[in-house]
């Protein structure tokens, strides 16, 4: 038993996705959220900055007395989480491993797209660990520095989203991938025009949900439950505003989260 909280940031909404599986499957554990909002997009930056960031972040949710850190994040979990894991006491889990386990099981014709930031797709760390189970699978990678952008503001499935979807993503379905990973936890926002616009024979892997069903077994394993709700349940920090991030948030987990959104100086950690 362990009544602390599960710590989750990601660089700005998206992590939400993966908040929104893990409330599904644990409604007795507290989570504490941090979106880094007025530093998105990580995607973008360089591996010294994603390190940097990851270092305050994980320091913050430290901070908050939780039992584990889910990095929400697919940049943070590629480019610095295999250098970083080893120097915190609490567990970390990233969302990359547990997105390439259920491509790799779901993959018939051995063909997987990824798709992701402009940093996840340069550190190359979803085709590392697809070649490291099979390394007859071939990968087709492509950067989307633009999808973050368009989920931030709220852009899901529009006229713009499709234009930005086709420019992206016909050359990976010209290639015949059947699985295709949403390397961004941003991304599962825009499932239904990617799922549209690649055809039902393909699987889509979301990273939120796949985290999920991988914490569940941890916790499980490690008999880490809770057994006692926090006086307040979920806790939401941003580093820019909270109108925003309590406007769209509620759009991500489609329940209201007004009064729980609290802004912090990040710099601090």
């Amino acid at each position: 038993m362990d009544n602390r909280s599960i710590g989750v940031f990601d660089s700005g909404l998206g992590g939400l996705t993966a908040v929104k599986e893990i409330m599904k499957l644990f409604p007795d554990e507290s989570i504490v959220y941090f979106g880094d909002t007025s530093r998105v997009p990580y995607g973008t930056r360089s591996k010294e900055m994603i390190l940097k960031y990851t270092h305050s972040d994980i320091n913050f949710l430290l901070s908050r007395g939780v039992k584990m850190i889910v990095i929400a994040c697919g940049t943070a979990s590629s480019a610095a989480l295999p250098e970083i894991k080893q120097e915190f006491s609490v567990p970390i889990y990233g969302v990359v491993d547990a997105a390439v386990y259920s491509a790799v099981r779901a993959t018939r014709n051995k063909k997987i797209g990824i798709i992701g930031t402009t940093a996840t797709i340069r550190s190359g760390a979803y085709t590392a660990y697809i070649k490291e189970y099979d390394e007859s699978i071939e990968t087709f990678e492509r950067a989307c520095p633009l999808f973050v952008p368009l989920v931030e503001n709220g852009h899901f499935d529009t006229k713009v989203t499709e234009l930005v979807i086709d420019e992206y993503l016909s050359e990976i379905r010209a290639a015949g991938v059947d699985t295709l990973i949403l390397g961004c936890t941003h991304y599962p926002l825009l499932r239904n025009a990617i799922a549209r616009y690649m055809g039902d024979e393909v699987r889509l892997i979301s990273p939120g949900e796949e985290v999920a069903d991988f914490l569940k077994k941890k916790i499980n394993e490690e008999n880490r439950h809770s057994h006692e709700r926090d006086e307040r349940q979920y806790s939401y920090f941003v580093s820019d505003s909270v109108e925003s991030f309590t406007e769209l948030g509620g759009v991500f987990l489609e329940k209201e989260i007004d009064g729980q959104v609290s802004r912090i100086d990040i710099e601090k950690y």
